[in-house]
Order: structure tokens, then sequence, then C-alpha cells
């Protein structure tokens, strides 16, 4: 299955300030991954081509890093995860920046399964939150996306499967 799956979010920043912020990505100073709520993005050696790692059961390497234009990685897992998904960063005026995700894949098998039935929308409550702590960094009033139904029910099934006796 085709799978093209885009984030964007206009942040009312100038790059530069947007680009500081990108470049904590998976730091022990991360200031955009939403670690409070999600499996942390780590990469063993650190952020940079090549480096292997991943949150939770997703994994990935790094593929193109250039900290003021994009960060690229290549799915190694799971299984039937054929492309990859990156961040890119483009200024559209003095002060509005905007910062884009995109996942471009092909999955097969179970791979195919896991996007529909829960991947694709854990991804995306991820990726909002995301692009909501990465955008507090420069508010005073604090964005916090709502999770739909589908996404609470399998992060509560999750967390059963993960603590049985709940």
């Amino acid at each position: 299955m085709k799978v093209l799956n885009i984030h964007k979010r206009i942040l009312n920043r100038p790059k530069n300030e947007v680009v500081e912020i990108l470049k904590t990505l998976s730091t022990d100073n991360d200031k955009i991954w939403p670690k409070d709520q999600w499996p942390p993005m780590r990469f063993k050696g650190g952020l940079k081509i090549g480096a292997k790692g991943g949150h939770g059961p997703i994994r990935y390497a790094v593929e193109k890093y250039n900290p003021n234009e994009i960060i690229q990685f290549r799915f190694s897992r799971p299984n039937g995860f054929n492309g990859i998904h990156k961040f890119e960063i483009n200024a559209v005026a003095d002060a509005k920046t905007e910062i884009k995700h995109t996942i471009d894949m092909r999955t097969v098998g179970k791979g195919t399964l896991a996007w529909v039935f829960g991947i694709h929308s854990l991804h995306n409550a991820l990726i909002e939150d995301g692009f909501d702590t990465l955008e507090n960094n420069f508010l005073e009033k604090k964005k916090s996306t709502t999770w739909n139904f589908w996404v609470r029910f399998l992060r509560k099934q999750i967390a059963k499967s993960r603590n049985p006796s709940n």
C-alpha cells in the first residue's frame, strides 16, 4: 500500500530560531519530541548520517541530515515499512517558518495491517504533539492537541498489555 502522510505547521518565528530547537531532537535536552507522552527518540552516537535508532518499536537510520533544512530517516522496522520519514524546515517569510513531517513509504503484509489499524492514528497524534512541543517553546499560552477516541483506545490497550494487572 502506498502511504504519503504529511503534517505541516506554520510557526510565527524566524527560521533560525526554529532550527535551533530542531537541533535538540533526540538529545537529553530535546525540545521537540513529546517524550513525556511517547517513547523517546534515540540514536546510537547521536543524530548524524548513518546513526541507527528510533522510538518505541519503530526503527530507522538517519539518511540525510542538514539541520538548516532536512532530517531524513529510512525505516528498518517494523517489517513491511519500506520508505522514509523526514522533517523539513522552510522559511515562508521573515518571521514565519513551516515545519513539515512526511512519511513516504510502501507497506506490505503485516506492515500494512499495522499502519492501517494502529500506527497511522498513533503517528498522527505523535506528530501533532511534537509540533505542539516545538511551538510551545515560543508561546506563553501552551498548545495541546486533543487525541481522538481511537488514539486514546489504542494507548489504553498498549498500557494494559504492558501491565496486565490493570
